[in-house]
């Protein structure tokens, strides 16, 4: 029997993809059709009670038993068949989701949506990513664990492809009236490609560039610096509290007009790579790990948290399993869909999770050629070298060709034709290289030093690597590879690619990473922080570090809490408080307390900073005042920076200016109360510090009220103002959760944006006793199906921070029956 609610949301789903066409809709007939149609994704949402299926490859039956949380046990006798198991089960949960990654990444988004994805699909080819993963593919020993992996995982995709009925096939691609194709091996790898994307390719010069072309070169290298002028590092630098380097700022000089010229060549480049400046949801796009010492535990066990902030979507961006091979591999905890293996996750020794370097590791050239409009060599070191060309043919949905592009490759990557110069981007993520074998190999691990071992050689994207072990041990690394540049070393200037005096002359040694083990401190912790003070390392790995706040809140209650438990790092992980509110509050009370003192305030004032006063500074579902803190700092942003505003853009009220520098920044500016960017020069007074700060704070309550009346209504509860936003991933609102209340704010834990689209994609903590504990949750549910009882159950839980004892039975017998909701039994032809 078909759910009402289902049948709702298809009907909205129809409608809004009438409104908005992505491609020729099938006829409507067989669409509705209840025995095969779209009707019938409701029938086959559940899973069955048991079921035995055929995989030619597999050498021995495999058994899967899925819990109530939709999460499957793989228990098999070798790893190739634990992992045809997990293609199969995953494909038959997620089959679109892996296959429109895919499409995505390999620019072919056309053969489903038609001409309207052409723009897409020419970015993504021109970016290199088809090209990187197939130099990936040429290295790899077809022997090698990974290879075995993606082959064998390839086998189980194919084998639900080929076994589904047709009412099996996911409704998106009913709606968009296409099939699945055959997956291949590099579908794989695509996908690593395609969330590299998402983590490292970065253009930190973008901000820097247009500062200095508005206010000249020492401005811009003192608001977008190298190294962040608080320090609270993720490699512990010896001191109990964040070190503050704050250091004068020069005021806004003349501009630079070489600077301007160069930032239009490196943002139409930025445009032709599909990349450019952070979103308006600054740290959303973020991650927290920490673990805690036994010394500091109070079971004396090692302790290990983590939750990786990313795009959230449903179906989810990780899927959760549990792989079992006696003798050789018993692991449990999140993958990709489309990628064999756990990431993040433990055995029954360690434990690991990783964050975002946010590093410094792609490079731009001019280059040199010997034809602007046909170039077939490009020149190096005097001589012509042979440019590699990749004729790329993009096809409609009935195969009919839309278009074609040839792309130019050189030795160090795509070239690509902008602002009348040919240049040239070398990127790690390109670089041939093993991330999959390194993944898997952790599952291996018996230990923290296992665990370091097994990632020595992982190229990108750089993470910071944390992990506990059974023994007590608890190690942190910044790992990946870190280019090592020519002269000054840094990587956010374009080189002239003529000479390859300017090619980087090799990589990071590991000894120079960022790297901790067992400190005295007894604990450790990273939120994408600059990962080491300068102090103590001068090693160049990027610059523009978004604020510390998360790691100093963090570090902060590690320092004040000597006998931690699982359950506190749980709360922890939606922990309401603010450093970043903390460190502003008090300097907007004593700003309007100065006015106030010299005879210039006044009613509205006053009662702003009665009400910011009022505020705990922590961002609860049901308070009424961290909107009034966010529009002012809106507010001071806008005032501060305001010479950095975009001519090409009107002003925008009450949000910060594109370019704004980090709020870390600012603090920094405080020091300094008649610097001159305190002066706004859309006005005709000349401003100071105190005279921003009173005008934000008096316009935040302005323009609150007249957003969301007054004060202690519910207009201001926060759950009514800021909300996560969890979209299909056709975006499809009937398919998506939508305006859901969080208890986050910007630069808490749990950091959300004003869109909302970002946030803790998957929590877990682990407890390493002598049987390890674990405890997680994501935002979603393991079935992609919308019918499914599984496709968004673990929302609520989410949404009040709430995670699941994770089930860890180590053979079929341990796993209560009553907890088993299917069998599924895998056995050769």
């Amino acid at each position: 029997m078909i759910r009402t609610g289902f049948a709702a949301a298809l009907l909205a789903a129809l409608l809004f993809i009438g409104l908005r066409p992505v491609g020729p809709l099938p006829p409507l007939g067989p669409l509705l059709d209840p025995a095969n149609g779209a009707w019938a994704t409701a029938r086959s949402a559940n899973l069955p009670a048991s079921q035995r299926v055929v995989i030619p490859q597999v050498t021995k039956p495999v058994e899967v038993l899925f819990d109530d949380r939709g999460v499957p046990h793989i228990f098999a006798a070798t790893e190739e068949d634990a992992y045809r198991a997990l293609g199969y089960v995953m494909a038959r949960d997620r089959l679109f989701q892996m296959e429109l990654q895919t499409m995505a990444t390999a620019g072919r988004l056309t053969e489903w949506l038609g001409a309207r994805a052409l723009d897409a699909d020419r970015e993504s080819r021109a970016e290199g990513l088809i090209w990187g993963a197939e130099r990936k593919l040429a290295v790899y020993d077809r022997k090698s664990l990974g290879y075995r992996a993606i082959a064998a995982y390839a086998d189980g995709v194919n084998a639900w492809i080929s076994s589904m009925r047709t009412r099996d096939l996911p409704i998106e691609y009913r709606l968009l009236n296409v099939r699945p194709n055959v997956w291949e091996p590099i579908h794989s790898f695509f996908f690593l490609g395609r969330m590299a994307h998402t983590l490292a390719l970065n253009d930190a010069s973008l901000k820097h560039l247009a500062a200095q072309a508005k206010v000249g070169k020492a401005a811009a290298d003192a608001i977008f610096p190298v190294n962040s002028p608080i320090q609270d590092p993720v490699q512990p630098n010896g001191l109990s509290v964040p070190r503050y380097a704050f250091t004068p700022i020069p005021g806004p000089g003349k501009p630079d007009s070489d600077a301007l010229l160069a930032l239009e060549v490196r943002r139409s480049t930025a445009r032709a790579f599909a990349f450019g400046d952070r979103s308006d949801d600054g740290d959303a796009v973020g991650s927290n790990n920490w673990a805690v010492a036994p010394k500091r535990s109070a079971t004396g066990h090692a302790l290990l948290a983590g939750d990786p902030h990313l795009d959230l979507t449903l179906p989810s961006v990780w899927y959760e399993m549990h792989i079992v091979v006696p003798g050789r591999l018993d692991v449990a905890g999140v993958g990709f869909p489309g990628v064999p293996g756990v990431i993040i996750g433990f055995n029954r020794d360690v434990a690991w999770t990783f964050t975002n370097t946010s590093s410094d590791v792609n490079d731009f050239y001019v280059e040199t050629v010997d034809d602007e409009s046909h170039p077939s060599s490009y020149r190096l070191d005097g001589r012509w070298r042979p440019l590699e060309k990749r004729v790329e043919t993009y096809r409609g949905k009935s195969g009919e060709v839309l278009r074609t592009d040839t792309v130019y490759y050189t030795h160090r990557g795509p070239m690509s034709r902008k602002m009348g110069k040919w240049m040239s981007m070398r990127w790690t993520v390109l670089e041939p290289s093993r991330e999959q074998d390194n993944f898997l190999r952790l599952g291996y691990t018996h230990s923290a030093r296992e665990w370091l071992d097994a990632m020595r050689d992982f190229v990108g994207p750089t993470q910071n690597g944390l992990v506990a072990d059974r023994a007590g041990n608890i190690a942190i690394r910044s790992t990946g590879a870190y280019p090592i540049r020519p002269g000054d070393g840094r990587g956010d200037v374009i080189r002239d690619g003529s000479v390859s005096a300017n090619d980087w002359t090799g990589m990071l040694p590991i000894d120079r990473y960022p790297f901790a083990m067992n400190p005295s401190q007894g604990f450790l912790a990273s939120a994408n922080q600059q990962p080491v003070d300068p102090r103590d390392n001068s090693a160049y790995l990027g610059s523009d570090w978004y604020s510390p706040w998360r790691a100093m809140r963090i570090n902060s209650l590690l320092r004040a809490d000597s006998a931690m438990t699982s359950a506190k790092m749980q709360r922890m992980q939606t922990d309401p408080g603010s450093a970043r509110a903390d460190a502003f509050v008090p300097e907007f009370l004593a700003a309007a307390e100065r006015v106030k003192k010299a005879g210039r305030s006044d009613a509205a004032l006053d009662r702003a900073a009665a009400i910011l006063g009022a505020w705990d500074r922590r961002y609860t579902k049901d308070n009424h005042r961290a909107v009034l803190f966010e529009l002012a700092m809106d507010e001071l942003n806008a005032s501060t920076w305001d010479e950095l505003e975009s001519d090409a853009k009107p002003q925008r009220e009450s949000r910060p200016t594109p370019q704004a520098p980090e709020t870390q920044i600012l603090l920094s500016l405080m020091r300094d109360s008649t610097n001159a960017w305190w002066d706004d020069h859309r006005t005709a007074n000349r401003e100071t510090r105190d005279d921003i700060m009173a005008g934000s704070l008096r316009k935040a309550l302005a323009s609150a009220e007249r957003m969301h009346g007054k004060p202690d209504g519910d207009g201001w509860k926060w759950s009514n103002v800021r909300h996560a936003n969890i979209y299909h991933l056709l975006r499809l609102p009937a398919f998506s959760r939508l305006k859901l209340p969080v208890q986050s704010g910007p630069s808490t834990l749990s950091p959300s944006g004003v869109r909302g689209t970002q946030g803790a994609s998957w929590r877990m903590v682990v407890e390493l006793g002598p049987q390890v504990r674990a405890w997680g949750t994501y935002p979603g549910g393991q079935s992609g199906n919308p019918s499914s009882a599984r496709y968004a159950d673990r929302l609520p839980k989410w949404l009040n921070g709430h995670l699941d004892p994770i089930l860890f039975p180590q053979k079929p017998s341990e796993l209560n029956p009553k907890r088993v909701i299917s069998v599924l039994t895998i056995v050769p032809r």
